[in-house]
């Protein structure tokens, strides 16, 4: 288990989350987890339905059950992590309030049909079609006018300021990660 994996706010607070080892996922780290909640906090009081999407062990969504959020869906296409998931959903207790989806973001995009407040995407970094990604979930019944669509992303691979509807309201960068808030029109 890494340290330092920990939910940092909230119901599960201190509960330290089981990651997957070595896969290519790369756990959003603390500073980047709490940099995305406290804008989230500051910009949005929605948080009854959540999407996690390329989720690894889960810790962002985690995290957004921990501060208050009714339910949220995670998607990651890795069995072994689609495991984990659930597993540290238990281990925090809100396995209730969620359901993994085991398969691609592509897939999940096309099958998935309600509206999400908060899309939480932190995607391979090494991934450059991650645009054609964001321009589909733009372009799906999973973002409302109201929504708001976190991704992470690498300094060296720049998003674009809009996407189909979804427009860049902040981005911010922490080291090797760079926080990018898309909402949709103005």
């Amino acid at each position: 288990m890494t340290p330092g994996m920990r939910v940092i706010a909230g119901k599960a607070k201190g509960h330290y989350l089981k990651v997957p080892k070595g896969t290519v996922t790369r756990p959003a780290t603390d500073l980047v987890r709490g940099a995305i909640f406290s804008i989230l906090e500051n910009i949005t009081d929605s948080w009854a339905q959540v999407l996690d999407l390329f989720s690894g062990s889960g810790a962002l969504g985690i995290e957004a059950l921990s501060r208050g959020a009714g339910w949220v869906d995670f998607v990651e296409r890795e069995p072994r992590c689609c495991a984990i998931i659930k597993q540290n959903l238990e281990k925090t207790g809100f396995s209730a309030q969620a359901h993994v989806y085991c398969c691609s973001v592509a897939r999940a995009i096309s099958f998935l049909d309600k509206e999400y407040d908060i899309i939480l995407m932190d995607p391979p970094y090494s991934d450059s079609s991650i645009g054609n990604l964001i321009t589909e979930l733009a372009s799906s019944k999973l973002v409302g006018a109201n929504s708001i669509v976190v991704v992470t992303h690498s300094p060296r691979l720049p998003l674009a300021s809009a996407y189909a509807a979804l427009n860049l309201i902040k981005e911010h960068r922490h080291g090797d990660s760079c926080v990018a808030i898309y909402r949709k029109g103005g």
